[in-house]
């Protein structure tokens, strides 16, 4: 009998495996799947790596064009730069809607049509810019009318939201949707009632002669004028969401509805206003647009469309992104429309764009400046 009444415990008593080994031996199989499974985040997915293969491809065929038509290659990437600055004011207003509301507004396109044409009577009837013989009046006119397109699109754009979307906030998305959808429609076919069939266009207002000319490179004063109008128009529309109550306001709506009504936000008032912000950058884009090119009834379905999968590109949501995202698509639009070797040619743009678009979604659903999201946006 041992001392202090405990006893020895006898051979058959120990256990055949001590707790060490045993504890090693689960650590190693623990480990070992963890290991693997690092190993396996960090390899590209396929989708990555062909996605990758894609944009080789297109940075490829854009040195060969570059080397062949130096040219050609930077006077079609100015067009491009121009048409993508268009895009960008029909961008920002999808992403502003979809901002605080997530709402696809596909009426957007259809209100930028109807303030281009707008803006014909404007010009044509209400100021004669066609007959100014004076640099100041045609440039106060021309002034004069980006303020009351944008006005109109202003009107237009709450007003849908007003009749058509307000009392479908609480409502299913498809129901929300398919009133997108219809208000397309609705808008479309009261441009072509009031506008007719034809397309309007305006005489050359701005001069096409050259600002710089450079080795071949030409940059006309109409498309300057573009810059002129656009740029400032950006640099406005930044301060006014970022540093202006307003602006806060809207941001605050887009985080949390409830809660920003709780702090004393009146949300339905911002929410119009944002409706009004989208149409008047519409306004002024469609006047921008009837600058340089015609306009028509159905123009700003294709067109909607097309900075739709802009703002999508540079991340639906994100104001940075929408520019970038409009810009990328107008200059691939330019360089399949203008580069000589290998392109695909007009007849392929909408497909192209639309290819991107399916790209988009399938490998990087945020877009390129967007955050990803728990829906995936």
């Amino acid at each position: 009998m041992p001392r202090n009444g405990h006893r020895t415990p006898t051979t058959s008593e120990v256990p055949p495996n001590p707790p060490r080994i045993s504890r090693i031996a689960v650590e190693a199989r623990t480990e070992q799947p963890s290991a693997l499974a690092l190993r396996g985040r960090n390899r590209p997915s396929f989708l990555s790596v062909l996605g990758l293969f894609f944009v080789g491809l297109l940075l490829a065929w854009l040195v060969v064009n570059a080397l062949k038509t130096p040219g050609d290659f930077f006077n079609v990437l100015l067009i491009g730069l121009i048409t993508g600055a268009v895009y960008a004011l029909v961008a920002l207003g999808y992403t502003l809607v979809y901002g605080i509301l997530q709402l696809i507004n596909f009426a957007h396109g259809d209100v930028f049509a109807l303030s281009g044409l707008f803006a014909t009577t404007v010009i044509l009837s209400l100021f004669n810019l066609s007959g100014a013989t004076s640099t100041l009046g045609l440039v106060g006119g021309l002034l004069a009318t980006f303020v009351i397109a944008a006005v109109f699109g202003a009107t237009v754009n709450s007003t849908i939201e007003l009749v058509a979307y307000r009392r479908l906030r609480s409502a299913p998305r498809l129901a929300v949707l398919i009133t997108a959808v219809g208000m397309s429609f609705i808008v479309q076919n009261i441009s072509l009632a009031i506008y007719d069939v034809n397309a309007r266009s305006i005489p050359p207002l701005i001069s096409a002669h050259s600002v710089f000319s450079i080795r071949g490179v030409t940059y006309s004063w109409e498309a300057f004028f573009v810059v002129l109008v656009t740029a400032p128009v950006l640099v406005l529309l930044t301060w006014l969401v970022k540093s202006t109550r307003q602006g806060k306001a809207m941001r605050a709506t887009s985080q949390d509805p409830e809660a920003a009504a709780i702090m004393g936000i009146n949300v339905n008032r911002t929410i119009t206003f944002t409706f009004a912000l989208a149409g008047a950058l519409a306004g002024i884009g469609a006047t921008l647009y009837l600058i340089e090119f015609n306009i028509r009834y159905d123009t700003g379905f294709t067109l909607g469309l097309i900075a739709f999968t802009a703002a999508v590109l540079g991340g639906i949501g994100n104001l940075t992104g929408a520019v970038l995202g409009a810009i990328l698509i107008g200059t691939i639009q330019a360089f399949n429309e203008g580069l000589s070797w290998n392109a695909p040619g007009p007849a392929w743009t909408k497909s192209i764009v639309f290819a991107i678009l399916i790209a988009i979604l399938v490998f990087r659903p945020e877009g390129l400046l967007g955050e990803r999201t728990p829906e995936g946006a």
